[in-house]
């Protein structure tokens, strides 16, 4: 029973490699080359929108579930150092969402904590899983000066 299964198996596997279907295998010998391929396959780029440089501002929701803390990725002083612009990538809306931020000032230092979740409104969707790079700006309660900028989610 093994040899047959062996057999059956081996027979099975080199059936299954061949290239070429079967009329064209039966005229082809040994001598001659196989035909050349007369349609390769051409893939194009798969697209969701259109193709934006800048990030997509947005303003924190408050409403959010299954809230979590996420990294930014760069802080910029703006209005003189009185704001904050912070950008990070995340996922779409309203599947991911800017919960709230939090902004904690000392002497020394301005730590940003980004909160983020899911929309309420999500509930029973479907959410692609794609990268959105998103920008929010955060007013400071003095002015930035020489304090270093921390990340909260860190």
């Amino acid at each position: 029973m093994t040899a047959t299964l062996l057999a059956g198996c081996l027979a099975l596997a080199t059936g299954c490699g061949s290239a070429a279907p079967p009329a064209e295998r039966a005229s082809t010998s040994a001598a001659q080359k196989p035909p050349a391929v007369s349609n390769p396959v051409v893939s194009s780029p798969v697209t969701t929108g259109p193709a934006t440089k800048d990030p997509q501002p947005v303003k924190p929701t408050g409403n959010a579930i299954n809230v979590h803390k996420i990294r930014w990725t760069k802080a910029k002083a703006v209005s003189k150092g009185k704001k904050v612009q912070l950008t990070w990538w995340s996922g779409v809306e309203p599947c991911t969402v800017l919960d709230r931020v939090k902004v904690k000032e000392t002497g020394k230092k301005v730590t940003i904590t980004l909160y983020e979740g899911t929309s309420p409104k999500a509930k029973n969707m479907s959410c692609i899983m794609i990268a959105v790079e998103k920008t929010t700006t955060v007013k400071l309660k003095s002015s930035l000066g020489k304090r270093k900028i921390v990340d909260g989610a860190k």
